[in-house]
């Protein structure tokens, strides 16, 4: 089956958020991305590039995008999605309407009429009263093991780190407004990339990898700290943060893994000297910056999938992190700690870790939330249950808040 697409520019304003509402696809920090609906295509990290090169785009017209997660599981293909319609905000400023379809006549009708759709002003959810009941999936007690037998692991020196996570469930009397919950991210977390993918809800604070041409990006954040909302308090959990040997081990093995994994695809690759101070809404992370040129053009995607897990959600060394995570965590990670974003048919593209997301029930009566947080040596398994829960309520917040 050949796929055609048509596109156009457009010169009005149009909120991504809006677009996706509850229903579609999503990935965008600071209003620049990707917003789609319905699905022309499936396919998946191996595939999507080169299906996407295979459209027969019109004349002139702007490249077709797709929308896609891999999971936690080292080597998974993850599931793509070519939506039938696409709306692309660049850094430049311009804003693309992007039809696809098997039939060309039908794609030229899609586009046709989301111009019209795209004008008319977008009703805001409206607000709801609703309760809400919370409480954990895998027990409390099974984390705090798994905590602990990461942390002797570590001291052993079986391994240098590993990432242990919890989930908990949400659930409503009514259904959740998920394009209210987007709404809310934007307002509170409008600089990390916030995504919706079939259920899959989130705000990650960090780019896991980007090509632009032959540019390659990472930006891995490990270690962290609360933020109060009190400057003074704040400013001293940071110089606490960047002087905390535990966070400083932690992060420099994400670090770490991240060059080695980019540098024989490079002809060269920066990297910060020392970890800055990345603040998010509720939480601090130290954070470094890399950036490299590739030798010869790459597919973010599969740069993507070498990257999942990096050790910020995995561990390392990898394998053996990964078995003992599932030797003792108790839970499916499924999506949680892959890796989410947009690809085009070049090989462009932009990917954030799968964090601070929530994972809705196809009725959106209930939603299963993740956090997590690396284990080296100096762990203390209370402190590292604290740390989730901070962790927690940026999806928490944006969930239950009417």
């Amino acid at each position: 089956m050949t796929l055609h697409s048509c596109s156009q520019q457009i010169g009005f304003r149009v909120d991504l958020n809006d677009v996706a509402r509850g229903d579609g696809f999503l990935f965008v920090r600071d209003g620049i991305g990707v917003a789609g609906r319905g699905v022309a295509h499936r396919s998946t990290s191996l595939d999507v590039a080169a299906e996407l090169r295979s459209i027969a785009v019109a004349e002139g017209s702007f490249s077709p995008r797709a929308i896609g997660a891999i999971p936690f599981d080292p080597g998974g293909s993850g599931t793509f999605v070519i939506p039938e319609l696409t709306v692309v905000k660049s850094a430049s400023g311009e804003t693309n309407v992007v039809a696809v379809s098997s039939d060309p006549a039908r794609a030229r009708e899609i586009l046709a009429s989301a111009i019209v759709d795209l004008g008319a002003a977008t009703a805001s959810p409206r607000p709801r009263a609703a309760t809400f009941d919370v409480g954990p999936i895998t027990n409390v007690d099974i984390y705090l093991s798994a905590v602990a037998a990461a942390r002797d692991a570590v001291r052993r020196g079986d391994i240098t780190k590993a990432v242990i996570a919890r989930d908990i469930s949400i659930s409503s009397d009514a259904p959740i407004d998920v394009h209210a919950v987007l709404l809310r991210l934007r307002a509170s977390f409008g600089s990390s990339y916030r995504y919706s993918f079939e259920g899959l809800v989130g705000a990650s604070p960090e780019l896991l990898v980007e090509v632009e041409g032959l540019t390659v990006r990472s930006n891995p954040l490990a270690g962290t700290t609360a933020r109060t909302g009190d400057p003074s308090t704040d400013h001293a959990l940071a110089e606490a943060l960047l002087a905390s040997d535990k966070n400083q081990i932690e992060h420099r093995v994400v670090v770490d893994m991240v060059h080695d994994t980019l540098l024989p695809f490079c002809s060269y690759l920066d990297w910060e000297p020392e970890p800055s101070v990345v603040a998010v809404a509720n939480v601090q992370h130290l954070g470094t910056k890399v950036e490299g040129r590739l030798t010869s053009a790459m597919p973010v995607t599969d740069l993507a999938r070498l990257l999942c897990p990096t050790p910020a959600l995995g561990g390392h060394p990898r394998a053996e992190a990964i078995e003992l995570i599932s030797r003792v965590e108790g839970m499916n990670r499924g999506l949680y700690g892959g890796g989410i974003g947009w690809c085009d048919g070049h090989g462009n593209g932009t990917f954030a870790v799968t964090i601070r997301c929530a994972e809705f029930s196809p009725d959106r009566r209930s939603a299963r939330l993740f956090a997590g947080g690396g284990i080296v040596a100096d762990s203390e398994p209370h402190a590292e249950l604290a740390e989730t829960q901070a962790k927690f309520q940026a999806m928490l917040s944006a969930i239950v808040r009417p």
